[in-house]
């Protein structure tokens, strides 16, 4: 009886094991199965409201309620863009020059609080201004790194799960979004996520807090 007993708890665990592994393969067939994601944004973005989008990925799939709010909700170059960062399920990097767009900030945070590993690199210079998200994330828990160097970080790109590459010429700042004529390319590729990948890790080591230098100062 005992040695049946003791079994359950085994037998248990192997059919959780065996139930993940299902998950895994249906998920990587069914990444084979659809077409990659190619896409192309072209801004500006005219004001719309993003708070049924992000409240929907916030609630994990509810359906959210309507916002009360004036502005369209249809679909825009910021919705979609939106869509394709909240689809990460395991890791986000981010290399961005200036981050001021606070849909695009909750986001990331949404990210990070479903357990998504977020890093952030940016321009010390930048990061500092008025409106900045950055200090934002870095109070929610997120690791942000940035430049000590007289030029500036003025890469514009992000990775999500390691296999979609978005880049471009826009800033994620509201400035940027609703005024400038702006291009973001969303792909798929390894061929070209690989470098994007490899020159963020060199800059997330390079900007390691450890290798900061330091004025020196002299004592009269």
């Amino acid at each position: 009886m005992w040695a049946a007993g003791a079994q359950q708890p085994r037998r248990a665990g192997l059919a959780l094991a065996a139930a993940a592994a299902v998950a895994v393969l249906a998920l990587a067939a069914w990444r084979r199965r659809r077409p990659p994601v190619r896409e192309v944004l072209f801004f500006p973005s005219p004001p719309s409201c993003t708070e049924a989008l992000l409240a929907e990925a916030a609630g994990l799939g509810t359906t959210a309620r309507p916002c009360p709010c004036p502005l369209p909700q249809g679909n825009s170059s910021l919705s979609r863009l939106l869509r394709h960062l909240l689809s990460a399920r395991r890791s986000l990097e981010i290399c961005l020059f200036a981050f001021s767009s606070p849909q695009l900030g909750r986001a990331v945070q949404l990210l990070h609080r479903r357990g998504v590993r977020v890093r952030v690199v940016t321009d010390a210079q930048y990061m500092g201004l008025p409106g900045s998200q950055i200090g934002l994330l870095r109070h929610a828990g997120i690791q942000v790194r940035h430049d000590q160097e007289n030029g500036y970080m003025h890469h514009k790109f992000a990775v999500v799960d390691r296999r979609i590459l978005i880049t471009g010429s826009l800033n994620w700042t509201t400035q940027a979004i609703q005024n400038n004529r702006e291009n973001v390319l969303v792909v798929e590729d390894t061929e070209y996520v690989k470098p994007f990948l490899d020159e963020f890790e060199r800059i997330w080591e390079e900007y390691n807090p450890i290798n900061y230098r330091f004025p020196k100062t002299t004592n009269d």
